[in-house]
């Protein structure tokens, strides 16, 4: 069997994220859901495919990378220009790439980077709305950029997860960097890490736009990572601000 490596984007506005779930009948809105129901007509084969992660409904990706294995013996050219065919428009293959049969798509990833917009204008720009967050207030930036140096490193983020944690379920990770920038009124935050938990960039960012703000000091940060109580951070900033930018393999 070969294995197949995909890179892929998607606008993630009207799908309940990556991942197919349990539930009956929702794996029609899951992104996982719509490139299996098309490579399996194309393949004839039952194709299950391997994200490198899940996200959250209503966030979008610029390069997410799965991964599938088939006996097809269509090239990859023609499998590239069948996908792009018969998937929805909001749903685009960028690449298809011959991978070794050790590789996975999730296990392998040595790290994420994820980019969380927000339009801190007047007024909410229509062009912005699917892919944007909207926050009227003038935020401080440069406490924002203070307060984020706190979170790099290696810490326990059990205070930035809305996951529940179980007592073998580690809450570590590590944050590389943390890149905020304003262009005009657009606030774009950059965040690489070996890993997220469940909403942590969300959290992040939430907490991180109550110190521009002025509700939270950027030096709280600290307390509230050692804290390890997710309701002592801020609030979980919307899903369509947030968009899978890059993983490292």
């Amino acid at each position: 069997m070969k294995n197949i490596k995909l890179t892929l984007q998607y606008d993630g506005t009207k799908y309940n994220g990556f991942q197919k779930q349990n539930q009956k009948g929702s794996t029609a809105v899951t992104i996982q859901g719509k490139i299996e129901s098309v490579l399996s007509k194309m393949t004839e084969e039952e194709i299950s495919i391997i994200g490198c992660g899940r996200t959250d409904s209503g966030v979008h990706a610029e390069n997410y990378v799965a991964n599938f294995f088939t006996n097809s013996e269509m090239n990859l050219e023609d499998m590239e220009i069948y996908l792009n065919k018969y998937l929805p428009e909001d749903i685009v293959i960028k690449e298809l790439r011959y991978a070794s049969d050790r590789f996975h798509a999730r296990y392998n990833v040595k790290s994420k980077t994820y980019l969380y917009r927000i339009n801190n204008a007047r007024y909410n720009n229509v062009f912005n709305k699917r892919f944007a967050t909207y926050v009227a207030e003038e935020l401080d930036i440069e406490a924002m950029k203070r307060a984020s140096k706190y979170l790099i490193g290696t810490h326990d983020f059990r205070s930035f997860t809305s996951l529940k944690i179980k007592e073998k379920k580690s809450t570590i990770r590590t944050i590389n960097y943390i890149d905020i920038k304003k262009q005009n009124d657009l606030i774009t935050l950059e965040i690489n890490g070996n890993g997220f938990l469940l909403n942590m960039v969300r959290i992040i960012t939430g907490t991180l736009i109550e110190v521009g703000r002025h509700k939270i000091s950027p030096d709280d940060i600290k307390i509230i990572l050692e804290a390890k109580d997710k309701e002592r951070a801020g609030f979980r900033a919307e899903a369509k601000g947030l968009t899978l930018l890059n993983l490292e393999y």
